[in-house]
């Protein structure tokens, strides 16, 4: 298996690099890499393909923010696996190539579909909710298709017109010396037509501002930091493109009494002394309520105690974790006399067995010693 570069260091740029620097160093390596200019080079073909990869990842917020944190793996595990050819590449990036070439690419021509945009949601879940998953609506802002024209930009009723500076190539031409240099028509923008009659709903873009509820399922076992990928639930695409994803990220409030470390769920239980030295059976709280645990004679402060399977479950397996209780010794406050005289007593007791180990452990010296 192939090990892919960083991709900070196939741009040559730092961690900090805004847009404007990841553009510039992109360009450098597109104008020197790009196939048109490597005919049959596959050496040349890998590097664009490369930086173009880098270049998709890093110039999304969204994208590079899953890249920061959990690298090439956690982009596969939202759904990014780089592109397959070159036709992928022209697609995604639209005029970029006429902005850095100075006159269109012949393969973006093959097709003006592109991708709507991925959007981002930060959903936060109770303890139990991240526990034992739940399922919750949220309410979302993004650009639909305009439900008017439907997506055709136009007025109902009406339709696009071939542009007449490009005759509908969205290219015109102009020579310079022995050179023919084809550029973006002014008119149409590239487009090939245009439009007499911009639909009034959506000011001929194609696309309306809308409000929208999108159901997410959130299963057990997920916590801060965990992503979900909602695919198609993003903006919508133009020129008949696929919609964007939804990515949510998911914060997990912190819980009054358990803790979590992993999928087990850790716990702190007050005892007194008297069921430390005694023993007792008491009443621990779990994930599902109320369980028995009990404390054997002479617990000492910081033992620990297990309930297998009582944990949260792990999102590979299903498997629960346990639950695991560290036990505190509560000293008493506000005795009465009575305690106070039974404590009294007590401490006596210990006292006198101090002397009495001594004594027999002298006479055990001496008696060797006279031997």
């Amino acid at each position: 298996m192939t090990t892919k570069r960083d991709y900070y260091e196939i741009l040559g740029v730092n961690r900090n690099a805004n847009e404007s620097d990841l553009k510039a160093s992109y360009r450098k390596l597109a104008l020197k890499y790009h196939p048109d200019r490597n005919p049959g080079d596959k050496e040349a073909e890998e590097n664009f393909k490369e930086a173009s990869e880098a270049y998709e990842v890093l110039r999304n917020p969204q994208k590079r923010n899953i890249y920061d944190q959990f690298g090439h793996q956690g982009l596969e595990g939202s759904g990014f696996s780089g592109f397959s050819n070159f036709d992928d590449i022209f697609s995604s990036f639209g005029g970029i190539f006429e902005e850095f070439f100075g006159f269109s690419s012949g393969r973006r021509s093959r097709s003006r579909t592109q991708r709507g945009a991925d959007l981002r949601y930060d959903l936060t879940l109770s303890f139990m909710e991240a526990a034992f998953g739940t399922e919750t609506e949220i309410n979302l802002e993004k650009m639909e298709i305009c439900s008017s024209c439907e997506g055709t930009k136009c007025k109902p009723g009406t339709h696009l017109d071939t542009c007449s500076q490009c005759n509908g190539t969205g290219q015109v031409s102009r020579n310079q010396g022995f050179f023919t240099v084809r550029t973006t028509c002014y008119q149409c923008n590239g487009n090939g037509q245009i439009i007499p009659h911009p639909c009034t709903d959506c000011k001929g873009t194609g696309q309306t501002r809308v409000s929208k509820k999108v159901a997410v399922k959130i299963p057990a076992g997920v916590d801060s930091g965990s992503g979900l990928r909602l695919t198609g639930e993003g903006e919508a695409g133009t020129y008949g493109g696929p919609h964007g994803d939804l990515y949510v990220f998911i914060y997990v409030e912190p819980h009054d009494f358990f803790e979590r470390d992993n999928t087990d769920v850790i716990c702190q239980v007050n005892i007194s002394f008297v069921q430390a030295a005694l023993g007792d059976t008491i009443e621990v709280p779990t994930l599902n309520g109320n369980k028995q645990l009990k404390i054997k004679k002479g617990s000492q402060p910081g033992d620990l105690f297990r309930f297998r399977g009582e944990g949260i479950p792990s999102l590979r397996s299903g498997r629960r974790g346990d639950e695991i209780i560290q036990i505190l010794i509560k000293t008493p406050t506000n005795l009465n006399k009575k305690q106070e005289a039974l404590l009294k007593d007590f401490a006596k007791i210990e006292r006198n067995k101090i002397p009495n180990k001594l004594k027999n452990i002298l006479k055990s010296g001496f008696d060797k010693a006279s031997n």
